[in-house]
């Protein structure tokens, strides 16, 4: 039996670290969008710059917009796009698996 491709795409941008915390993280966000800097203090084990390669990658892959504000200082946030909140919904599901059956205590000390 062969793999199916869109599967397997679809791993390929889950299974890179953060990718899918970051998703879910906006996807609990007010209107899917968070700031910069509420995402880096939130996700506090990511360093800034593996979060803005993060960011950039899922915008790349249309799951993320970046809005720049101008002004005194200028402020940068991301939110989900049409196709990220879509994949939002499909991980709730795995959401509730992990919550019934991944025991913390367990994989923390791994």
């Amino acid at each position: 039996m062969k793999v199916c491709p869109y599967l397997e795409s679809c791993f390929e941008i889950l299974g890179r670290r953060w990718n899918g915390l970051i998703v879910h993280y906006l996807s609990n966000c007010p209107n899917f969008k968070a700031h910069f800097s509420d995402m880096k203090r939130d996700l506090n084990d990511i360093t800034p710059r593996s979060l803005s390669l993060k960011l950039t990658e899922l915008a790349n892959y249309g799951l993320v917009v970046k809005v720049v504000t101008e002004g005194t200082p200028v402020t940068i946030s991301y939110h989900l796009s049409d196709k990220g909140q879509q994949l939002a919904i499909a991980l709730q599901p795995v959401h509730k698996w992990a919550q019934e059956n991944i025991d913390l205590e367990l994989t923390i000390t791994k």
